[in-house]
């Protein structure tokens, strides 16, 4: 089974093709950027891409450059999609009369994908959100293919200059890798180098963590590496270029931990000092810290969690009513709900949106199909739209067009979106 292509999902796959960083090793475009080394038994590669015809264009680029086997294929992290074209090597290995590579990841990996299974509908319902993809068409789409064989802190494959060593890095996920070929010191970042703010906090995800992930880039960049293949974004060339920006990511990333723990210390609950921080532009303002898939305040919301649990410092929220029950009891407690909608366009036509968002949600979340109600679903929607196109980040432009999509199409409340 192929994973999907969809338009959101495209959003991932780099451009097309086989890029070569020396005689011996070559960046493989697809879900992300793959690597490709060659060892003197033949080739790693780094990530299989997302099957179908994207898998195949990679098998078919790779192919204009070399016939040797693949010796191993090697999992970056345990995402879906990564490796779903995995099927599509093999079977491409074995027409070439090729022994079957050896498929390695790190030991957390198969723990990550049994999650995966285990709440596979959940992982579809998210995937279609992140991806903006249309509601229930991934159900059954998201394959997961287990390694073969796995590792904890390191691995070396091959011997000599052409050694390559994987490194667990966790950052994104716990089952991250990096790649570090030191005869020619190059480091294939993974998930932990990308060319944007680290992706933390993420609203759809598991937490995680923030100091690993700078403890991750430190460790990196104390290998000296003078070249640097990011999993999206270009290639990092020289030492110092490489120093900046791995360093300036951590120093980033541990300059907001404190600052939040420092901001919670005050008494501070996680929308306050959210309204609170201000980002030092010697550390957010740079091109490796741009906010176009994840934001800062994502990460600055996982901290919060980590440190504080979920409460928001509402008394009412520890043991809620229902959320229909409380939406319909708030709305009932509303005499003149068209006051409140023209309250909420004039929010809106002042340019304040999200103001616009908080009143309209008094009506928008309730059940039934009451005309003032079905009216600030419409204009609920109508306003998602508009914070989109204010919003730098990916992953909250796909949310706002998602919850957009799912109110005017009448299964948002099905769908537990509001």
């Amino acid at each position: 089974m192929n994973f999907p292509e969809t338009p959101g999902l495209n959003a991932l796959v780099s451009r097309a093709g086989l890029e070569p960083l020396d005689a011996d090793s070559w960046i493989l475009h697809g879900q992300g950027q793959s690597l490709v080394a060659r060892l003197n038994e033949g080739l790693v590669l780094v990530d299989t891409g997302p099957g179908g015809k994207v898998t195949r264009g990679m098998i078919a680029a790779l192919r204009t450059a070399t016939d040797a086997p693949l010796a191993a294929i090697v999992y970056s992290h345990g995402h879906l999609g990564y490796n779903a074209g995995l099927p599509l090597w093999l079977a491409d290995a074995a027409d070439r009369g090729h022994r079957p590579p050896r498929v390695i990841a790190h030991a957390n990996v198969p723990r990550r994908h049994a999650r995966y299974r285990a709440t596979m509908p959940l992982q579809e319902r998210l995937a279609e959100m992140q991806f903006r993809s249309p509601a229930r068409s991934l159900e059954g789409k998201l394959p997961v293919h287990d390694p073969h064989e796995v590792f904890d802190d390191r691995l070396v494959l091959g011997h000599g200059e052409r050694a390559v060593h994987l490194l667990w890095a966790p950052s994104e996920t716990d089952d991250a890798i990096a790649v570090w070929i030191p005869g020619r010191r190059v480091l294939y970042g993974g998930p932990a180098i990308i060319d944007a703010i680290p992706n933390i906090g993420t609203p759809l995800r598991t937490m995680r963590d923030t100091l690993r992930w700078a403890d991750t880039l430190e460790r990196l960049a104390a290998l000296q590496p003078v070249t640097v293949v990011r999993e999206f974004g270009d290639t990092l060339h020289g030492e110092a270029e490489i120093q900046t920006v791995l360093g300036g990511t951590a120093r980033a990333l541990r300059w907001l931990h404190a600052e939040v723990l420092r901001l919670i210390n005050l008494g501070m609950g996680e929308r306050e000092l959210l309204a609170h921080l201000q980002w030092p532009p010697e550390l957010f303002d740079v091109p490796w810290m741009r906010a176009t898939y994840g934001d800062p305040s994502y990460i600055a919301r996982d901290i919060y969690r980590s440190e504080n649990g979920w409460w928001d410092r509402n008394a009412t929220s520890l043991h809620p009513s229902p959320p229909e029950a409380a939406a319909q009891a708030m709305a009932d407690a509303i005499a003149d709900k068209p006051a409140v909608i023209r309250a909420a366009r004039a929010l809106a036509e002042q340019g304040q949106t999200q103001l616009a968002l908080h009143v309209i949600d008094l009506l928008a979340t309730a059940p039934g199909a009451a005309p003032e109600i079905g009216e600030a679903r419409t204009l609920k929607a109508q306003w998602l739209r508009e914070r989109a196109r204010q919003v730098p980040s990916f992953v909250s432009r796909s949310l706002y067009h998602a919850v957009a999509n799912r109110l005017e199409d009448g299964s948002a409340v099905e769908l537990g979106l509001r």
